[in-house]
């Protein structure tokens, strides 16, 4: 049996979708391993229909099933990926929470172990003089180990952390000498730094659509993920301004939406008429919309 390779995500299946998930992964800093039964990469792209025309793709009017693979070893080339051509994953055991251990029919075994959003601060630690964590509340969207590290430094007295906002900075000539905080008792107090780094958030807010009469939940507008429609009948919302379990604030998340809208909006506007599901590929008739055939 090979030496296990330590990897953070290992995806299995190297078609485009595993591809594109090299890029965001790769984009967070995450090193990444791909596993695929077949010798090339690209998936059913590559080896079913490479020279088939594909039409929807979010931003490119025409692309071959093999040029969009080309394109997505493009796009991930930067992030270094390890392919692993081939191989069959076998078995998977959990080893962690999370973390696995995943053994291929080839005998290669990948252990993957993933860390989340407060890493900044575990990591700066060892490495700074003094590390304020300042947050505007006291809690925290992140793995549970790594806020229960996070806590375990500031009961320790390594690392201090505030709940508050920043209201000021003070230093001279160009030089950051400390920062004000405001905190939630409003009480006022100073902090001395030499680095600050800014992690700002938006605050969405809805305007008009507050009085439209849909439901909301914390500012955003609940919506079914069959066809992400609102409480109201006939009115969809895609994007960020929607919420469902598992909700993602990606633009290509927003497509997969609009796509799946698009498909109940049919049934509004054409009532009587039947929706037959095609793909732009093999249609002819979506192909004459397209003005490609």
């Amino acid at each position: 049996m090979s030496e296990a390779i330590k990897t953070d995500v290992l995806i299995i299946g190297a078609g485009p979708c595993g591809l594109f998930a090299v890029f965001e992964l790769g984009l967070l800093d995450m090193k990444v391993h791909l596993v695929d039964i077949l010798d090339k990469i690209g998936g059913q792209c590559a080896e079913l229909y490479p020279e088939k025309p594909i039409y929807d793709v979010p931003g490119i009017p025409y692309v071959t099933g093999q040029g969009l693979t080309e394109a997505l070893m493009a796009q991930i080339k930067p992030f270094h990926p390890n392919f692993h051509l081939n191989e069959m994953v076998e078995t998977i055991e959990k080893i962690g929470d999370p973390g696995f251990r995943v053994t291929t029919d080839g005998g290669q075994v990948f252990e993957c172990k993933v860390d989340s959003a407060l890493d900044w601060t575990l990591n700066l630690h060892p490495i700074a003089k003094r590390v304020t964590l300042l947050h505007r509340r006291d809690d925290f969207r992140a793995a549970p180990h790594s806020v229960e590290q996070m806590r375990a430094l500031v009961a320790s007295g390594k690392m201090e952390l505030k709940i508050g906002q920043v209201t000021g900075l003070e230093g001279d000539a160009g030089v950051l000498t400390g920062a004000t905080v405001k905190g939630n008792d409003n009480a006022v107090s100073k902090v001395a730094c030499d680095t600050l780094l800014p992690f700002f958030g938006l605050t969405m807010k809805l305007g008009p659509v507050a009085n439209w009469g849909i439901a909301l939940e914390n500012n955003l507008i609940p919506v079914e993920t069959a066809a992400f429609e609102t409480s109201v009948p006939g009115i969809f919302a895609i994007g960020d301004i929607n919420t469902y379990p598992g909700k993602l604030k990606l633009i290509l998340c927003g497509f997969h939406e609009g796509a799946l809208m698009a498909q109940k909006a049919h049934r509004y506007v054409y009532p009587d008429k039947r929706l037959v599901f095609q793909y732009t590929t093999s249609s002819s008739s979506l192909q004459k919309k397209l003005g490609v055939n």
